[in-house]
């Protein structure tokens, strides 16, 4: 399969190492530094299976790569307007469109049954610039696990063994197109299930950002660093508590499991938000905190922490002039 990978990042550039170990014609969509270190000198990728290097072709523009089978987007949610405008020449008449990325995506209501359908997010999908660029009938949802950190130009390193990339339709179907990237993540060492219900796996990933993302970014600490302190350790299982409420509201029905798998957490990691505030990149405030919100309040669910976390965090990314909020 011929795939690029939009947004070669921690998360874009351990993907791509995957998909190259696993057969595929890789191709990536990356910039500056990092984009010009790979095509110096490839891409180099540490795990806990080895160090992994790959030579994909890269460009800063994708009409230099063509059209692909299939392109995976790992931007973080601030950059999906600039894929939105320069997406095209990536795609031929039946590539799909697999979006990898943290938060609620902006395909979420699309494909739904239910009082929602169709509802649009405009803070992670402006002007529907993605909806009109791609459509939903290219997408295929993803959720990655791969606590991951571009530690040099060109280099990524993932200290964790336990790396999945979950995919899914959001019509809940079990297409062939899925299958077919999903064979080639698992073939390269990073297991790949699809699933048909890849909303409940939006909301099993965003448990945990919601209860370590605002305390961490107002920490300034990793999460075994943040939870350490037993106060914020207990402010994580209540923050949890509070997006499960939010997810059953919606018809979600994440278990107890989930909980303390939040509650439990014990890595040394930063995660992302908190990456993105120490080198100064734009946060992804609206997909992982602020809608999340939104659906709270548009379903009547109560939930007096996140609120309190949230604007705490919304305050510090202002201040560091790395978030604005979007008006619908």
């Amino acid at each position: 399969m011929k795939i690029c990978v939009y947004g070669a990042g921690a998360i874009g550039g351990h993907i791509a190492a995957r998909l190259a170990l696993g057969g595929a014609e890789v191709s990536l969509v990356a910039r500056g530094a990092h984009l010009a270190a790979i095509q110096a000198n490839g891409l180099t990728v540490h795990a806990h299976d080895g160090t992994h290097l790959s030579h994909p072709k890269a460009s800063e523009n994708p009409a230099d790569l063509g059209p692909q089978d299939a392109v995976i987007v790992t931007v973080k949610a601030p950059a999906l307007p600039a894929v939105a405008a320069g997406i095209a020449p990536l795609l031929g008449p039946e590539t799909a469109v697999a979006f990898v990325m943290n938060g609620i995506p902006w395909w979420y209501f699309l494909s739904q049954p239910g009082p929602h359908h169709g509802r649009r997010l405009p803070e992670v999908d402006p002007d529907g610039a993605m909806e009109s660029a791609v459509g939903i009938g290219r997408t295929i949802g993803g959720v990655v696990y791969s606590a991951a950190e571009v530690v040099a130009p060109g280099v990524v390193h993932s200290e964790h063994g336990n790396i999945r990339v979950i995919l899914g339709e959001p019509d809940g179907a079990i297409s062939a197109r899925a299958q077919a990237i999903s064979a080639v993540l698992a073939a390269g060492g990073m297991p790949s299930p699809v699933t048909p219900d890849i909303r409940f796996e939006v909301w099993s990933k965003l448990l945990g950002n919601l209860s370590n993302g605002p305390l961490t970014v107002l920490s300034r600490r990793g999460v075994r660093d943040t939870f350490a302190d037993p106060v914020l350790r207990q402010a994580a299982r209540r923050s949890a508590e509070e997006a499960r409420a939010i997810a059953a509201a919606l018809g979600i029905h994440l278990p107890d499991a989930a909980i303390e798998r939040v509650a439990g957490a014990n890595m040394a990691h930063k995660p992302s938000i908190l990456q993105d505030l120490e080198i100064g990149r734009p946060m992804e405030i609206d997909g992982i905190f602020e809608i999340p919100l939104q659906l709270a309040r548009m379903t009547g669910t109560p939930t007096p922490q996140l609120d309190l976390l949230v604007a705490l965090a919304k305050q510090a990314a202002r201040a560091a002039g790395l978030y604005a909020d979007v008006k619908a």
